[in-house]
């Protein structure tokens, strides 16, 4: 039961967030969001993979980037009254500074999501949607302090068996995405950053305006984009950009102000297996034993790095 001081009422009490009740709701919404961004993101995996068969990686990065800006851009237009009450108290130089980490704040993690996605969805033209889901997933590794060697080795392991061919050579697409991995985990570490000195869905808007711009550039650069392209590959980018981009990274981006970092996470990693799961079903992927037991030593060793940095 929740004690009250004298002179203070519930309606204190709950606008100052002391109801442990209330937080125990705030972070159950927050693992929930969390968990459907999961699946969110796993399931664009395949949707990812459908729609290289009709355009360049980047020119789709570029184009599903760009749905994403607008949808989360429009969203942030919206009059927000949390946002009119926290300005409300700052004083005019912390809201210039307030205003100022949310601009900057997305163009770094715009920079880091496009430098991502970008070797992630190159490295899928050439592996497929589960072991790249699980190969994305190492980033979880690298988000704590790199300290926790046992996990590490797991990894490592886990991940050798997942992606060395019988030659022992790392394929060309399992190489990007790997790269891909470390770029994500400087994006997550951005977000975690930034979410707390700034407005959060103007944070995930200016991101994705970033990246579009970032992706738009590298593709006319290094491919040959064109209308024809993005309409034959209409559907994927829809799903990608509206749905894992727009809805996904904006669900991530809210969940985090309400979820213990650990527990976020883990319950993202669960994207690898939704990965794996949806590329079974929709795409009749199959791995190998092997390639299994390696999934299955990188998700223990994700698990053991959460725990141990609790």
């Amino acid at each position: 039961m929740t004690t009250m001081s004298q002179g203070s009422s519930p309606d204190s009490v709950l606008r100052k967030g002391n109801c442990p009740g209330m937080r125990n709701n705030k972070r159950m919404l927050g693992n929930a969001l969390l968990m459907l961004t999961a699946m969110i993101w796993g399931t664009a995996f395949v949707f990812q993979r459908v729609g290289m068969e009709d355009i360049e990686p980047i020119t789709f990065n570029a184009a599903r980037m760009a749905l994403a800006a607008i949808a989360v851009g429009a969203i942030s237009l919206l009059p927000m009254a949390s946002e009119k009450e926290k300005l409300a108290v700052m004083s005019r130089k912390e809201c210039a500074v307030y205003r100022r980490n949310t601009i900057i704040g997305g163009i770094c993690c715009g920079t880091f999501l496009s430098a991502a996605s970008i070797f992630q969805q190159m490295g899928i033209v050439y592996t497929t949607a589960g072991k790249a889901g699980f190969i994305t997933a190492m980033y979880m590794l690298l988000v704590p302090v790199i300290g926790f060697l046992l996990a590490v080795l797991m990894g490592v392991v886990g991940m050798y068996l997942l992606c060395m061919t019988e030659s022992l050579h790392l394929g060309r697409g399992d190489t990007l995405v790997c790269i891909c991995a470390v770029l994500f985990s400087g994006h997550i570490l951005c977000c975690d950053h930034f979410v707390k000195l700034g407005n959060p869905i103007r944070i995930s808007a200016i991101q994705f305006a970033s990246c579009t711009v970032i992706s738009s550039i590298a593709a006319l650069i290094l491919e040959q984009p064109g209308w024809a392209k993005i309409v034959s590959a209409a559907i994927p980018i829809l799903y990608c950009g509206l749905i894992s981009g727009g809805l996904g990274y904006t669900l991530q981006i809210i969940a985090q102000k309400y979820t213990d970092p650990a527990v976020a996470s883990l319950l993202m990693s669960l994207e690898s297996v939704f990965a794996v799961i949806a590329g079974a079903l929709l795409l009749g992927e199959r791995m190998t034993g092997r390639e299994l037991l390696g999934c299955v030593i990188m998700f223990a060793a994700i698990v053991l790095v959460q725990i141990r940095g609790e």
